[in-house]
């Protein structure tokens, strides 16, 4: 057996990425929020980053420990969310729901700033899932009209692609050994 351990942050960018455009499907309008954006928000947008921060950790990378761990906990968390206003367990306050979305957004926008000297990919993504999350804050303060809310959903759409590319180019490029899908420079 080799001691080289492989690389966790496809798995979690995928996870994250993959269950990011089923939701935002959701928010432009095109599904109503069912059992499978919650399912995917617990294994692979919460179970699936939480193991790749685990792997992350293993491999001493702070930001990915950081950051796939803390997003896999978010996904749980906003299941939780939804299934408690599904089912009254509470009494469900939009406004309150902005200032959740509104810490996400500055917990990634910090860490976006982890993103600084990587390839851009990873920083579009970080940068968009800053923007989407304050888009959503914004929505939940102010109830915004449907038509901000489609355009926040397709910005998702976009933020939750970037970062399915992302995996697929790390895992393709590993596995052929040269760039088969570019992820721009590093600064």
């Amino acid at each position: 057996m080799s001691d080289k351990l492989s690389n966790p942050a496809p798995l979690g960018l995928m996870g994250f990425g993959m269950t990011t455009v089923l939701l935002n499907l959701h928010n432009a309008g095109f599904f109503g929020n069912d059992i499978m954006i919650l399912a995917m928000g617990i294994f692979y947008g919460g179970m699936a980053q939480v193991i790749a921060g685990v792997m992350e950790f293993r491999k001493g990378n702070t930001f990915g420990t950081t950051a796939f761990t803390s997003y896999g906990l978010f996904w749980l968390s906003l299941v939780f969310i939804f299934l408690g206003g599904r089912f009254g367990w509470y009494d469900f306050d939009p406004v309150f729901l902005g200032w959740y979305l509104f810490m996400w957004g500055l917990f990634t926008f910090w860490m976006w700033f982890g993103t600084w000297g990587t390839n851009r990919s990873l920083q579009f993504v970080f940068a968009s899932l800053t923007v989407l999350f304050w888009l959503l804050a914004l929505e939940h303060w102010f109830r915004m009209p449907e038509w901000f809310g489609r355009m926040t959903g397709f910005e998702g759409i976009i933020c939750g692609f970037s970062a399915i590319y992302l995996a697929a180019a790390e895992v393709l490029n590993e596995k052929f050994g040269k760039t088969v899908l570019p992820t721009g420079p590093r600064n």
